[in-house]
C-alpha cells in the first residue's frame, strides 16, 4: 500500500515539482494552496505525513498541526529558521529549510513515516496509561505528565534538545529517555559533565587531538563528540564550559564537523546534541560568560524538570519506589517507611532533590534494624544544615589560627572558595581543599556559589 502525503503550498511551481518528485519515489501525493483549502478537501488524518509551507495565504502551515494527528513537515526559507523552530515547539515532526536537496526531502520524509507510522498515534490516544520512557521516571503530577509526553514527542525529531532543571532532579535521565526512544537507540549514549572535566583538558577531552599538540599528547586520541557520531551526545551542565571550547561546539552544530586540537583537517560527523544546565544561560550570555550564537543553537527545543518539593503526591510514590529498588541492590529485606517518615519526606523541600531522597533512603537502609525506617533514620534535619555530612572536615593548608572545628562545612567551604577563586582556577582550588574538581563543582551547586569566569 503507498503511503498518502498531502503537500501544502502556495507556489505552484514549487508544489508541482514536491509533487513529482514524491511520486518517483512511490508516494500517493494530494496537493493543496491553503491551510483551508487542505481542511475542506481532505480528511486530514488519512494522510501518513503532511508537508507544509509555514507562510501561506491566510493562516500559517502550523494551523495543520491542531487540526490532526498526522506528522506535519514544515518548510520554511533560511531567513525563517528561528520560526521553524517555534513551529516544533507548537508540535511539528520536523522543519527543513529552502532550497532543499531533493534526497534531504525525500530521507526525511520516510524518515517520519518510519518512525510515527507504527505505535505513536496509539502512544498519544493512550497517553494516560503509556509506560515512562525509561524505568526510573515515575509521576503522575500535571508537570511530569507534560514532561513525559514532550519526551516522547522530541525523541522522534533529530532536534537539539536542551534540558533545564536543578541540580539532582535526573536530567541525565531524561536524556537517556530521548536517547533510547530516538533512532540512533542502538548506539551508546556519549554521557559527559562538562564541570568535572579540566579546563585545561576540556577541548582535547571532547574533540581530541593530534600527537605531538600539546606537551603530554604522546598519541593521537580520538575526542568524545567524534565517538558519538551516528549516536547521542549529552553535554551535562553546558553552562561551565569554558568559552572556547564552546566556539568548537558551535562549529560542531553549524557545520557537523570537528578539527581536533593540533589539527588543521576536519571531520564531518552526526551527532544529535541534548544538553543540560541548572543555570540561566540566557543570563550567561548577558554576562558574556555564554556565547549567544551557540544559546540559540541549543535552544531549539526545551524541557524543564520540575524539583521534587513541586512534585506533590509524586513525592512518596518515588520514594516508594527508591525504597524497593535500594533494597533488591543491597539485598536486605523489603522495608517500609513509618507514618512518621512518610509525613517527613512529604514536608520536606529537598533542595537537592531525587539525589538527595535516593541517597537519606540508602542510608536509612543501611542503619535500619527493624522492617519499618523511623523519620529519624532518614536523617532529614541534619542533612539541610549541613549538607555532605559523609565528607571530613576540609583541612586548609593556608589556613589561619581560627579552629576550623568551630564553622560548619558550608561556612568554611564558601569562605575559602569565595577569598581564593580570584587568583586560583578549579584544579588549584580543588587540590588546596583536598577533593577531587568534580566533588568541587558538585559543592558549590549544593552551596550556590556560581564559578566566576574569564570574559573572552
Amino acid at each position: 500500500m503507498m503511503n498518502q502525503v498531502l503537500v501544502v503550498e502556495d507556489e505552484s511551481v514549487i508544489r508541482s515539482s514536491l509533487k513529482r518528485l514524491l511520486e518517483r519515489h512511490d508516494y500517493k501525493v494530494s496537493e493543496a494552496g491553503s491551510v483551508r483549502e487542505s481542511l475542506e478537501n481532505y480528511d486530514m488524518d488519512a494522510f501518513d505525513v503532511i508537508i507544509s509551507d509555514l507562510r501561506l495565504p491566510g493562516a500559517p502551515g502550523t494551523d495543520l498541526i491542531k487540526a490532526t494527528k498526522t506528522p506535519v513537515l514544515i518548510m520554511t526559507s533560511y531567513s525563517s529558521i528561528r520560526s521553524a523552530i517555534d513551529s516544533m515547539k507548537m508540535g511539528a515532526v520536523d522543519y527543513i529549510a529552502k532550497p532543499f536537496e531533493h534526497n534531504e526531502i525525500i530521507e526525511t520524509v520516510s524518515r517520519i513515516i518510519r518512525e510515527h507510522g507504527q505505535g505513536t498515534r496509539v502512544l498519544d490516544e493512550d497517553a494516560e496509561s503509556a509506560e515512562p520512557p525509561v524505568h526510573g521516571m515515575i509521576g503522575s503530577c500535571p508537570q511530569m505528565l507534560e514532561l513525559l509526553r514532550r519526551i516522547r514527542k522530541v525523541a522522534l525529531t533529530n532536534s537539539t534538545v536542551l534540558i533545564n532543571g536543578e541540580s539532582g532532579t535526573g536530567k541525565e535521565l531524561v536524556a537517556r529517555a530521548i536517547h533510547k526512544l530516538s533512532s540512533r537507540n542502538e548506539s551508546e549514549m556519549i554521557s559527559v559533565n562538562c564541570a568535572a572535566i579540566p579546563e585545561n583538558l576540556i577541548e582535547s577531552e571532547l574533540f581530541g587531538h593530534e600527537k605531538g599538540a600539546f606537551t603530554g599528547a604522546t598519541a593521537t586520541r580520538t575526542g568524545l563528540v567524534e565517538a558519538a557520531n551516528g549516536s547521542t551526545l549529552f553535554l551535562d551542565e553546558i553552562g561551565e564550559l569554558p568559552l572556547e571550547a564552546q566556539a568548537r561546539l558551535l562549529r560542531v552544530l553549524q557545520e557537523n564537523e570537528i578539527r581536533k586540537v593540533g589539527s588543521v583537517q576536519s571531520k564531518k560527523v552526526d551527532v544529535r546534541l541534548v544538553a543540560a544546565t541548572h543555570r540561566d544561560l540566557k543570563q550567561l550570555v548577558e554576562d558574556n560568560l555564554f556565547r549567544e550564537d551557540l544559546y540559540y543553537r541549543i535552544n531549539v527545543m526545551t524541557l524543564l524538570i520540575p524539583p521534587l518539593r513541586e512534585r506533590g503526591n509524586d513525592i512518596l510514590e518515588l520514594a516508594d519506589a527508591i525504597l524497593q529498588r535500594t533494597c533488591k541492590r543491597l539485598k536486605t529485606p523489603m522495608l517500609e517507611f513509618s507514618d512518621g517518615a512518610s509525613r517527613a519526606i512529604a514536608k520536606y523541600p529537598w533542595p537537592g532533590n531525587v539525589r538527595e531522597l535516593e541517597n537519606a533512603i540508602e542510608r536509612a537502609v543501611v542503619l535500619a534494624e527493624t522492617d519499618k525506617i523511623g523519620e529519624e533514620l532518614l536523617a532529614i534535619d541534619m542533612q539541610a544544615k549541613i549538607g555532605e555530612d559523609s565528607q571530613q572536615p576540609i583541612a586548609d593548608p593556608e589556613a589561619s589560627a581560627e579552629p576550623i572545628e568551630e564553622l560548619s562545612l558550608e561556612d568554611y567551604f564558601q569562605r575559602f572558595v569565595l577569598e581564593h577563586q580570584d587568583s586560583m582556577n578549579e584544579t588549584q582550588l580543588a587540590k588546596k581543599l583536598g577533593i577531587s574538581r568534580k566533588c568541587l563543582w558538585e559543592r558549590r551547586q549544593r552551596f550556590g556559589i556560581p564559578r566566576k569566569k574569564k570574559s573572552a
